[in-house]
Order: C-alpha cells, then structure tokens, then sequence
C-alpha cells in the first residue's frame, strides 16, 4: 500500500459524517434460531429454588433442595427400573434422568461440604 493511497484514506476519514452514516445504515439483525433448537418452557429445570424469598430461612431452602434431589433421585430410579423390566424402551430419557440426579447429587453435595467449611471457619474463630 502507497502512502498517498493511506492519505487518501485520511480524507475520507476526515470528510466522513458517521452520524450520517449511523441514520443510513441498517443495524437491526434478526436472529433466527431453528424449530428443532428452540427451548420450551416445559424443557427448563425448576428453578423456583433459587429465587429469592425473603420468609424463607437458609435452614428451609436447604430442606427443600434436598427434597428436590431426592425426587430427581427416585425419578431416576423408576426410570432404570422401567428399562431394566423392558416397561420402557427409551434409553435417552433414562439416561438424561439419571444424569439429572447425578448433578443435583454431587451440586448438593458441593453445596454441604461448603457449609461444613463455612461452620469450621466459624468455629475457629476467636471471640
């Protein structure tokens, strides 16, 4: 590239009115996302364990999560005994079963050992 085509480009920077040039351009995209990738409302975890509620103590949220992973727990185990009997034939919603359970269990158990580190700390402390 020249240097006198870099300073015709500083002219044509410098004459530029971008404001102009902002009203003419065309800047609204539309995303299309495809039917078969779309999430439904149905798809989505219950997530009315973390919204915050303030009549609710630490001490109830912690009961009801437990009582969720043990749900998603019990559901899995229908779910493999379902297949185990030959009752149902779909591996792929016995498997996305257990593996919601698998995460729950271990996020749950993340969960614990971080209040038993919180209660240590705490117990360390001087008063």
């Amino acid at each position: 590239m020249s240097i006198q085509t870099i300073g015709s480009f500083e002219n044509i920077l410098k004459t530029a009115d971008a404001q102009k040039w902002a009203r003419t351009a065309d800047f609204e995209r539309k995303l299309t996302i495809p039917p078969e990738l779309e999430i439904k409302n149905n798809d989505l975890p219950n997530l009315d364990l973390f919204k915050a509620d303030n009549n609710r103590s630490f001490t109830e949220m912690l009961v009801d999560s437990m009582s969720e992973v043990n749900k998603l727990q019990s559901e899995a185990n229908v779910a493999m005994e379902k297949l185990a009997s030959g009752e149902s034939k779909n591996l792929h919603e016995t498997m996305l079963a257990v593996e919601k359970a698998d995460i729950a269990f271990k996020t749950m158990n993340q969960v614990r050992l971080k209040v038993i580190e919180a209660y240590k700390e705490i117990m360390r402390m001087q008063i």
